[in-house]
């Protein structure tokens, strides 16, 4: 089984300038815990997840508390990989990508 049986698509996103109170409202709108963020050309620039939220010291936007470390798996990527990254990196998600495209996620529950 790979990567593309199991994601979740297509993928609610939030962009890096967006406002705190529009990440809360996306988050809960949707019952996530974290999306990934995208730039203006759509590419992903980081994740962000309730967990910044609750740590939080100041900022305006998403770009302020977000993770930069994207870690991410390809479509193709073997499921138990995909579990193994998700415990060593000790993320809850993980996008999954074709090429440079975002076309999933994989969450812990997945």
């Amino acid at each position: 089984m790979l990567a593309k049986d199991i994601m979740s698509a297509p993928v609610v996103t939030i962009n890096a300038r967006a406002r705190i109170h529009e990440l809360t409202k996306l988050l809960a709108e949707h019952h996530f815990s974290g999306l990934p963020v995208c730039d203006d050309l759509g590419r992903v620039v980081g994740v962000v997840s309730s967990a910044d939220l609750l740590n939080m010291k100041g900022g305006q936007t998403v770009a302020d508390i977000m993770s930069r470390e994207v870690v991410g798996v390809t479509v193709d990527t073997p499921v138990e990989e995909v579990a193994a990254v998700l415990s060593q990196k000790k993320i809850k998600r993980v996008p999954v990508f074709d090429g440079e495209k975002l076309v999933g996620i994989i969450s812990r529950s997945d």
